[in-house]
């Protein structure tokens, strides 16, 4: 499987080359050349497959042939050995609501069913083809510590994670702060997410720098968080659908960099019977209004009680932007171009049509979220957290598997304004806030970060 970028400016390249490339030296995305279909014999096949076993299913064509199959599963089982669940990610009823949760991993949060394999895999190419890697991302909550967990104590890696100062949850805050670890760094951005997102991406189009110090990314612009999500697009359809290739399950998405509901579009393209991909977003709703107008238009990033999806700048809609255009990257860049020059861009009404055609879209307030974690724990005793919420509140009175992105627990004061106690705290999050911390804080500019590097660095190169 050769890999191209979203703005068609480099040569193709193999999938080790994508996995530690991160953001393309063009500043596109990484896209595979090929999305593989899968007919209604393998899905069947597929149906009764463990977690652990699907995702070698679905992973190996994308791998293409770059590690040998052995050495592929024995990564996958590292990878989610780490999950206190023996399904990973299980399908679960809720009175009339079926879920997906995908918060048993070690930082109660989505994010760990890509990040935990991304870090085993970082670990194996780089020890199998030599180098280092420093890893710098941005994070509105979850993506930071999962990564964290990911890469700590790693060999030959380092990281760098941003997060906005203030704008995340006590929790979250303490889950990156308090790795002690001597290769990770913590940084408090003086700003909004978009800030730090804007931040690494301006070091990553930095081509000497990015080269100098070997950055890589493991936001959701690195093309394996992808492809680690599409796995539990597939089991939760192999689970809820029983395996039938003419049952079509629809899914609610709550979503702010478009990297979620993007693999679901991804699982779909595949062949997966896919009905509706229903895009939740909260206040911060660009995604939705593009849904609803085909103008993506960039406005103020609010602060609400789902704070991961306090996003204006959506990073995977680029990828989006380029399946939706048939791969025309001279198109998307222009697009882009627009956006970057105006803060919106328009795509015409045939497009308009795919992208609705695509997408369903709703946008949810803090007042309704927090209206429907009353209701869903006064009708069950299930508790959601906010981001949960937003999905099961867009997804209406349908059928939509609803994903859940957290675990209540870590979005306290949410849960208190909703229904008067706290969320039981799981493992992984126990004892957590009495954890001695460490981070770093800067003000929101991209030079002031790469002074901070080179002085991190200096020492150890």
């Amino acid at each position: 499987m050769q890999y191209s970028s979203t703005r068609g400016g480099i040569a193709s390249v193999g999938f080790a080359e994508a996995v530690l490339m991160g953001l393309a030296t063009d500043g596109g995305l990484l896209v595979p050349a090929d999305v593989p279909r899968v007919d209604a014999a393998t899905l069947r096949a597929w149906s009764g497959l463990s977690f652990q076993d699907l995702a070698l299913e679905v992973m190996t064509p994308f791998v293409g042939g770059e590690i040998p199959q052995e050495d592929l599963r024995a990564l996958i089982a590292r990878s989610y050995a780490t999950f206190t669940h023996p399904e990973v990610t299980p399908v679960v009823e809720v009175g009339d609501l079926r879920i997906l949760e995908l918060f048993h991993g070690p930082t109660a949060a989505f994010k760990d069913v890509a990040l935990q394999f991304l870090g085993n895999l970082f670990e194996y190419l780089l020890a199998r083809d030599g180098g280092e890697l420093n890893i710098c991302g941005a994070t509105s909550g979850d993506t930071g510590s999962a990564a964290i967990y990911g890469v700590r104590g790693k060999a030959r890696i380092s990281i760098f994670m941003l997060h906005p100062k203030g704008r995340v949850s006590p929790i979250q805050e303490r889950q990156m702060t308090s790795v002690l670890d001597d290769n990770v760094h913590n940084i408090a951005v003086r700003g909004s997410f978009d800030d730090a997102q804007r931040i690494v991406k301006d070091l990553f189009n930095d081509l000497p720098f990015k080269s100098e110090f070997s950055l890589g990314a493991v936001n959701s612009i690195n093309w394996v968080r992808i492809l680690a999500q599409m796995v539990y697009y597939v089991f939760a359809w192999a689970r809820a659908g029983g395996g039938d290739p003419e049952r079509h399950l629809s899914f609610a998405v709550p979503t702010g960099n478009f990297g979620d509901v993007f693999a679901g579009y991804l699982a779909k393209r595949m062949g997966v019977p896919i009905d509706r991909l229903i895009i939740a977003t909260n206040r911060n709703d660009i995604l939705t209004r593009f849904v609803d107008t085909g103008v993506y238009a960039v406005g103020e990033a609010y602060q609400t009680l789902s704070p991961a999806m306090d996003i204006q700048i959506a990073s995977n809609f680029e990828r989006y932007l380029y399946f939706l255009h048939d791969g025309d990257s001279g198109k998307v860049r222009a697009l882009l171009e627009t956006l970057q020059a105006t803060g919106r861009l328009e795509v015409d009404a045939a497009h308009h049509a795919r992208a609705r055609a695509d997408f369903d879209a709703v946008a949810v307030s803090d007042a309704e979220t927090l209206e429907q974690i009353r209701l869903t724990y006064a009708a069950s005793g299930y508790i959601l957290c906010p981001h949960t919420a937003v999905g099961v509140k867009a997804a209406g009175s349908g059928d939509a598997i609803c994903l859940a992105t957290a675990h209540p627990a870590k979005f306290s004061e949410a849960i208190r304004l909703a229904i008067g106690c706290d969320a039981p705290l799981p493992p992984a999050l126990q004892g957590l806030m009495d954890l001695p911390t460490r981070c770093l804080e800067l003000d929101a500019g991209a030079e002031t970060l790469k002074a901070h590097i080179r002085d991190t660095l200096k020492d150890t190169r």
